[in-house]
């Protein structure tokens, strides 16, 4: 299925130029556009805006693509309702620059109403900027206020409206999605992901980088582990790159997307175990979205107040752990991140059975996705909820990349074991990161679980974390899980056999 139907136009031409438009405020100034959006603002103790939205998450269930579902006449209309709002309303045009990496950066162009500024400032601290009369390969259309929530998505013509919602996370989201469609079509794929170069020295005293990929759901430590220093001390570093979506090329570039800030969750946040996504949380040029606020400008990251997918946009150069750069040179190591109380701390995966981890995407739903269902098991593919065109496929290429460029792939669980509720905590997952960094990890093939796991850490007691002593009844349990995940997989017709016959 393609875009034909009502909306047939370029992003370039499916309104008028900003530039010229009666309507348009196009390109303000970031003091402009927090001006703009005032009277939604409560301004921290930080000296940073502070706003509460209507909708406090992404609205996946009112989303659709012109690929891959049933889109008619109605839904095109969507579409047409919001470009005609964007003629006739008082609006803010800003152009953003998505990813630097050649042949694989975009321009997109994101319309909003002039009093939900605050979202196109997001947009704007997310995105670098593009120069003058750039020619947007995306368009959005957010309307907030529409009486109806409607998602819907243009992927060959990149035209995306939003109505009904003023969450920003789905204005971030609008590019991202296209831009992993854009690399998929290039012979490379998107991947929901964070990436971070860490630079150790060698026996030799000489200093080596290796490069890492995180791939998990929203709010399940992605973003911390991406961007933690892994407690290195100089010559020694890790460098966050990329937090949320990335493009990993045929050659082993994992090009990055966002190039001025991140969008993190911070309930929980914690000056001790995230010290610099903390210091960039708290500087005056964060933005926050639904975290508690007092009268007088207290921020208070451990409440739920609002939701507990409180939201900060933080600055890349505010961010000790950021890099200058966004691409990563070669990827050597990727890790699935789930929350699956029946895997270990960590386990080491070969291509076919990183494919099928890809496409489990096992974790727990979190408040990020349906605040409704926080907390209970889910699976999504390639931990990627923006995936546009066949998941099978996605399989496919994930294992065929890995293992032309010998990734080392792992999946690493950031929650905690069975029914005893034995905590993985940030200490031990860094450790481990760190360790496998440096490969002094050894190795062992666990039967009593088929997988091979960590025989023995340098700084931490992985005995403590053996599946057997927390998870009652294992066997039975991952007896279950292994039919549960093959009957799941064989739902993929385009998926190769050789991948669902790797099932752990």
């Amino acid at each position: 299925m393609s875009d034909t139907g009502l909306v047939s136009s370029s992003p370039e031409t499916a309104l008028p130029d900003p530039a010229e438009a009666n309507n348009v405020v196009y390109n303000p100034s970031p003091e402009r556009l927090r001006e703009c959006s005032r009277e939604l603002e409560t301004t921290t103790e930080f000296g940073s805006p502070a706003y509460v939205t209507e909708q406090r998450s992404r609205c996946s269930d009112r989303t659709k693509n012109a690929v891959d579902d049933e889109f008619d006449a109605a839904d095109h209309a969507y579409v047409e309702t919001a470009l005609e709002y964007a003629q006739t309303h008082e609006m803010v045009c800003v152009d953003v620059r998505i990813g630097r990496y050649p042949e694989h950066t975009y321009v997109g162009r994101y319309y909003v109403p002039k009093r939900y500024a605050r979202i196109a400032l997001a947009v704007t601290n997310l995105f670098e900027p593009v120069e003058a009369d750039a020619t947007p390969d995306f368009l959005t259309v957010q309307v907030p206020d529409a009486a109806e929530i409607a998602i819907r998505v243009l992927p060959d013509t990149g035209v995306t409206a939003v109505l009904g919602s003023d969450y920003s996370g789905e204005a971030k989201k609008s590019f991202l999605r296209l831009f992993m469609r854009r690399t998929k079509e290039a012979g490379g794929l998107g991947l929901h992901a964070g990436s971070k170069r860490v630079t150790l020295e060698t026996d030799a005293g000489e200093l080596e980088d290796v490069g890492q990929v995180f791939l998990g759901l929203s709010a399940t430590g992605k973003s911390t582990l991406t961007a933690h220093g892994l407690w290195l001390d100089d010559p020694e570093a890790a460098t966050m790159l990329q937090d949320d979506v990335c493009a990993l090329l045929p050659d082993g570039t994992v090009a990055g997307s966002e190039g001025n800030g991140l969008y993190i969750k911070t309930i929980g946040l914690d000056r001790d175990e995230q010290p610099a996504m903390y210091d960039a949380a708290t500087h005056d040029s964060a933005i926050l979205e639904n975290v508690a606020v007092d009268d007088d400008g207290t921020v208070d990251f451990d409440s739920d107040e609002h939701t507990s997918n409180g939201r900060a946009v933080i600055r890349r150069d505010h961010l000790s752990s950021a890099g200058e750069d966004i691409d990563l040179e070669r990827v050597d190591q990727v890790f699935f991140i789930t929350r699956n109380p029946a895997m270990p701390p960590v386990a080491k995966l070969s291509p076919e059975e990183a494919a099928v981890a890809f496409m489990l995407g096992e974790s727990i739903q979190t408040s990020a996705g349906d605040p409704s269902k926080a907390g209970e098991s889910i699976r999504v593919v390639g931990t990627n909820p923006f995936i546009v065109g066949s998941e099978g496929e996605e399989g496919n290429r994930f294992r065929d990349l890995i293992e032309d460029l010998d990734v080392d792939c792992f999946v690493l669980n950031t929650g905690h074991l069975g029914d005893r509720a034995k905590d993985i905590g940030v200490r031990e997952s860094v450790t481990l990161l760190r360790e496998i960094a440096r490969g002094t990890v050894e190795w062992t093939a666990e039967e009593a679980i088929g997988l091979t796991i960590p025989a023995s850490v340098p700084g931490m007691d992985i005995e403590r974390f053996a599946v057997p002593d927390h998870v009652e009844n294992h066997e039975e349990k991952l007896a279950d899980l292994r039919e549960e995940r093959r009957a799941y997989l064989a739902a993929f017709e385009e998926l190769d056999e050789d991948i669902t016959e790797a099932v752990y």
